[in-house]
């Protein structure tokens, strides 16, 4: 018996939509990461771009346990000297929670080539409005 193997040209990719209103940042973004990364799919191969589309909306409701809002922070460095920028979590959900969950599920995608075309399939949106209802998404109930 021989080992299946998926090809990228055979995927049949689907959309799905993931609700973040009052779960947690890490949990959702767990989820997202899974379903890009194709995970869920019984013809799964490692080596094999075989991911599906997400769809986050209400990305500004999701909540962050414990004191992470003060206490992590999201840092980007110029690469001169004295060129490090640091934004507490408090401050990026209020301002840019899309961001603050693309880079969620984007630390939990491998660094190479298939974790970098999975993140073009991710889509989030701050509210619960999103333009993709013409791809007819399937609701995906996170705990």
């Amino acid at each position: 018996m021989s080992t299946f193997m998926a090809k990228k040209e055979t995927i049949d990719r689907k959309w799905y939509v993931i609700d973040a209103a009052g779960k947690p940042l890490g949990k959702t973004a767990a989820a997202a990461a899974t379903i890009l990364r194709g995970k869920h799919r019984p013809e799964f191969t490692p080596h094999v771009d075989c991911g599906e589309f997400v769809i986050i909306i209400n990305a500004d409701k999701a909540v962050l346990t414990g004191n992470k809002l003060d206490q992590k922070f999201y840092r980007r460095h110029s690469g001169y000297i004295g060129g490090l920028k640091e934004t507490s979590y408090r401050q990026l959900m209020a301002n840019r929670a899309d961001m603050a969950m693309a880079l969620a599920v984007r630390g939990m995608l491998p660094g190479n080539s298939i974790g970098r075309t999975a993140i073009t399939r991710l889509k989030v949106y701050r509210g619960a409005d999103h333009k993709h209802q013409a791809q007819k998404p399937i609701e995906l109930n996170v705990q």
